[in-house]
């Protein structure tokens, strides 16, 4: 998300907290918990950070390309006290394709998702946007796979205080890529709530799961998302990708990692890490 009113930090600290991130993304050395630093910050606050790094990386020459809905599973939203999903940005240079390898050092701490993706034909709009509205909306849904990556430390060592949703959301909720299966299929072709990936890391299934865990149904989280959007005056545009939210856990991509979601008929997706 690119806007919203402000909590209790400031636009400076906004400013500075995106500044330590872009830092933290550009040299590999991860910042410490924005919320230890801002211990009143809200998730206003860190839609402000995430909307300066937004801005920053507008300068610097990038192009969105999408959207990424996160936390839409119940399991994720209970681990973190929480009942809403959360949202990030695509860049261009987010993208890889299927069987690319990613090269050492691109990121600091890779992990995956397996997640449905669903390209858009006309610009989803509008506080009253409707599951109908989606599905007329969408150009074709995909297999794919998002890279997550931390810019700021899961664990602070000094007092064992972990990462927040207001951390994660600061860092542009974790999302460092996307990858797109081959396959491309017209959005009522499958039921997404049956939709489910085998999701294997160098060749052993590490997870499972099926497309009713965001949300019930993957549809509903471009609702929540397009609505979302709509209190900031924004909207999903043609041609954009929005990955609709993972329904397994993260898996640890340490450099040698190869990694395989496998979602039958549906299609296939895979990313290595050199």
């Amino acid at each position: 998300m690119t806007g919203g009113k402000a909590g209790s930090m400031t636009p400076e600290d906004h400013a500075n907290a995106a500044a330590s991130l872009l830092e933290a993304e550009q040299t590999g050395v991860q910042t410490g918990l924005l919320t230890l630093q801002h211990p009143g910050m809200n998730m206003d606050d860190a839609y402000a950070i995430q909307n300066a790094i937004y801005r920053a990386k507008l300068e610097q020459g990038r192009k969105v390309i999408g959207w990424k809905i996160g936390l839409t599973s119940k399991a994720m939203q209970y681990a973190l006290s929480i009942d809403i999903p959360d949202s990030g940005i695509l860049f261009d240079n987010m993208a890889f394709e299927h069987g690319e390898t990613v090269a050492a050092g691109r990121f600091i701490q890779p992990r995956i998702e397996a997640e449905i993706a669903f390209v858009m034909k006309d610009a989803l709009a509008g506080p009253d946007v409707t599951h109908a509205d989606v599905i007329a909306a969408t150009d074709y849904v995909a297999p794919a796979i998002e890279i997550l990556d931390t810019r700021i430390v899961r664990l602070d060592k000094a007092t064992g205080a972990t990462r927040t949703v207001f951390d994660t959301i600061s860092d542009n909720a974790a999302n460092a890529g996307i990858v797109l299966g081959r396959e491309r299929h017209a959005v009522d072709a499958f039921d997404l709530r049956w939709v489910g990936a085998i999701v294997l890391r160098n060749g052993e299934v590490e997870e499972t799961g099926l497309g009713a865990g965001v949300l019930n149904d993957p549809i509903e989280s471009l609702v929540w998302l397009a609505r979302r959007m709509a209190q900031y005056g924004q909207s999903i545009e043609p041609g954009q990708v929005v990955i609709a939210g993972s329904f397994i856990r993260p898996i640890e991509c340490p450099a040698g990692a190869r990694i395989e979601a496998d979602f039958g008929p549906f299609g296939a997706v895979g990313i290595s890490f050199a």
